[in-house]
């Protein structure tokens, strides 16, 4: 594989992109920069004196975190989720396949403008109500997608999610100090992992995710996964996406717009505006668990709050891992 990354000069870009005739032959790269904070993959931003697009390109390890191992082909899964939801209403929230290069874990997608991600939320503490209704409507779209059976398991993917998700946070003793991050944080932790109730359930939703399931879910439906520019409003970087149950995506929206809010209300709003069939308490559970993982798991957000609120956050997340 040959690596892609900011110091590959325009050149090379070029010579690759050609090679592949992905750009016309009279075509010449003139820059190549950074697109995002993507923290599983590369994601480059390339400009050509003819239009810009986006080159993505996996590594065997979490971009981000370059001592997590992660599978190489969770790129084909990127690109397998947007082909399957392409022909219908998402399309106007996904962007359009450009290339593919199986080989070289290459993936070539639309420009689709200088957007900001939706992590700002957190500092504004609120979400438009527009918004919020798009992001519902678009995750009841993805989960009526038929799929034929022939998704990818992705299951090293979900393996890697689910030991951040239900196994690390929950460990009494892992690698992870907690008051590096914030002052306080490991002692206000341990109180909660200590908590056999909570453990039993996490394990008990933890299995439910690694067992086969029958609905296309993106499986990292979070605000880093959802960009905006103007009124348009894209879903990116589905490369944990399985078949799976709807809960978990659901569950993960809620605990993100709670965790921004700080109102548990929003749970009940999801699930009432959802346009599918979704057992609540499972939905509930999962969004405790996403809470409790991202305040004590590796998976930080920049989300500024004391300790006090990141405390009341933790006990919202409790009662409704135990609803």
């Amino acid at each position: 594989m040959t690596a892609i990354d900011t110091t590959t000069t325009p050149l090379q870009i070029q010579n690759h992109l050609r090679g592949r005739e992905w750009i016309n032959p009279l075509e010449k790269v003139l820059t190549v920069e950074k697109a995002g904070e993507g923290n599983m993959n590369v994601v480059l931003r390339i400009v050509t004196n003819e239009r810009s697009f986006i080159l993505k390109q996996s590594r065997p390890f979490v971009r981000k975190y370059p001592h997590i191992k992660a599978p190489l082909d969770r790129i084909a899964v990127e690109k397998k989720f947007y082909q399957t939801v392409r022909d219908n209403a998402v399309s106007a929230h996904i962007p359009k396949i450009l290339g593919y290069d199986a080989n070289e874990y290459l993936l070539l997608l639309e420009d689709l403008g200088h957007c900001d991600d939706m992590t700002l939320i957190y500092k504004n503490k609120d979400i438009t109500a527009p918004h919020l209704d798009r992001l519902i409507f678009i995750l009841g779209v993805i989960h009526r997608r038929k799929t034929h059976g022939d998704f990818p398991d992705n299951m090293e993917m979900r393996l890697l999610n689910h030991d951040h998700i239900f196994v690390q946070p929950f460990l009494r003793e892992n690698d992870l100090s907690l008051n590096d991050i914030q002052p306080g944080l490991q002692e206000l932790a341990t109180h909660f992992v200590n908590d056999k109730a909570i453990r039993g359930i996490v394990e008990k939703v933890g299995q439910k995710y690694l067992s086969p399931g029958n609905v296309l879910i993106h499986g990292d439906y979070y605000p880093g996964s959802w960009m905006t520019e103007n009124e348009n409003l894209y879903v990116i970087d589905p490369e944990f996406a399985f078949l799976g149950f709807p809960e978990f995506d659901l569950g993960v929206l809620a605990a993100h717009i709670i965790m921004a809010t700080g109102k548990k209300g929003h749970l009940g709003r999801i699930y009432a505006a959802y346009q599918g069939k979704a057992d609540l308490q499972l939905m509930s559970q999962v969004a405790g668990i996403e809470i409790m993982r991202r305040m004590i798991g590796l998976a930080q957000l920049p989300l500024e709050r004391s300790l006090k609120e990141k405390e009341r956050l933790m006990k919202k997340a409790r009662k409704m891992i135990l609803s």
